[in-house]
C-alpha cells in the first residue's frame, strides 16, 4: 500500500512541475500588484509561424477580442491601458506568448489584431501599456 501510495505521488509531481512551470512568467516580467508595465504588440492568422489554435486549444480567431501572455491563467480577463492615448480594453486570456526572445526586449502582451485596433493603429506594431490582472 505505502509503495503505491508512494507512487502516486511522485507521478502527480512529475506531471504537475513542468504544466506549473509552463505557464509562469518569465524572471523579467515585473510582476507587481496584479500589474505588468511593457510592451504590446498584435498578431493575426497571416503572422508568420501562428498556429491554428491557441495553446488552451481554441480555434485562433483574430477577430476576437484575446490575448496571449505568460503566467496569467486561461480564460481570465485583463485590462490592457495605452499610456500614450489613455485608450483601454479588456481582453480575455487564450493563448501564450509573447516569444520568449520578445520578452527579453521588454514585449509583455500579444493581442489580437482587433484587440490591438481598439488602443492604436496596427500600422504602429508596438505601444507602451499598462496591464492590469483582473
Amino acid at each position: 500500500m505505502k509503495r503505491i501510495t508512494f507512487t502516486i505521488i511522485i507521478t502527480f509531481i512529475l506531471c504537475a512541475i513542468p504544466t506549473a512551470l509552463a505557464s509562469r512568467p518569465p524572471a523579467s516580467y515585473g510582476l507587481k500588484n496584479n500589474t505588468i508595465y511593457g510592451k504590446a504588440s498584435w498578431y493575426s492568422k497571416q503572422s508568420p509561424g501562428i498556429n491554428k489554435r491557441t495553446a488552451n486549444n481554441e480555434i485562433f480567431d483574430d477577430t476576437e477580442m484575446t490575448c496571449a501572455i505568460w503566467g496569467v491563467g486561461f480564460n481570465r480577463m485583463v485590462r490592457v491601458t495605452n499610456l500614450s492615448n489613455g485608450k483601454s480594453i479588456i481582453v480575455r486570456v487564450n493563448d501564450r506568448g509573447p516569444h520568449q526572445r520578445f520578452v527579453a526586449q521588454g514585449r509583455r502582451i500579444d493581442l489580437t489584431r482587433s484587440a490591438f485596433r481598439m488602443i492604436a493603429p496596427t500600422r504602429q506594431g508596438l505601444v507602451d501599456v499598462k496591464i492590469e490582472i483582473l
